[in-house]
């Protein structure tokens, strides 16, 4: 009972510490909702904890040791990603803001909503360095043995951590305090942030 204490905290620690490390979930959250406002903030958020799931259904389906041994799947991955990364990373630059259209219409607008919801789901999903996490907290951390609901559990939580972290991100640079002092400087965070976008995924596609 006690060991099975401890490999529970043990997890809940691993899992945390890699939900609040900086990265491109990051990156993503802090411009949409830099850009675009609260909602847009949460929509990332809410689309970041759904592709953590997707990392949730193949590890439990076992896909993830076929990943491990594909070492190309992770490779296709990892270009996808980069690409995606550097994509959103340029388009700050570009007149109208790339996909999302003009910052008062995005917004408020539902289509606002589902585009920063699938800016955080395509970067989670497409993170290779998510599905490493996963497949060695299920392969070196989580007890094999441990029943399938547990496992379940596991991945819910961690879905649910990532939505409630960088929740309050989104919820924090959206306070009217902050919003007024970011309102002055709004589009030189636009481009930091893209740039910073633009050598995550740089940094992401030379990295082997």
């Amino acid at each position: 009972m006690i060991e099975a204490q401890t490999q529970f905290v043990l997890i809940g620690i691993v899992i945390l510490l890699a939900v609040i490390s900086p990265g491109p979930d990051f990156a993503i959250t802090t411009r949409n909702s830099l850009m675009y406002g609260r909602c847009s903030g949460l929509a990332t958020a809410i689309g970041i904890a759904a592709g953590v799931s997707v990392h949730v259904v193949y590890t439990l389906f076992g896909l993830g040791y076929i990943m491990a041994e594909a070492v190309w799947l992770l490779e296709v991955m990892r270009y996808l990603g980069a690409g995606y990364l550097i994509w959103l990373g340029v388009s700050a630059f570009l007149p109208g803001k790339g996909e999302g259209g003009s910052k008062t219409g995005l917004a408020v607008s539902g289509v606002a909503g589902w585009t920063a919801f699938k800016n955080g789901f395509i970067c989670n999903a497409l993170n290779p360095k998510t599905a490493l996490f996963f497949i060695a907290l299920f392969t070196q951390v989580v007890d094999p043995a441990t029943p399938l609901i547990i496992q379940v559990l596991i991945g819910v939580f961690i879905s649910v951590a990532h939505f409630v972290w960088f929740g309050i991100v989104a919820l924090l640079l959206t306070h009217p305090r902050f919003n007024q002092m970011f309102a002055r400087a709004r589009v030189w965070i636009e481009r930091v942030t893209g740039a910073c976008l633009v050598g995550l995924g740089a940094k992401l596609a030379i990295n082997a």
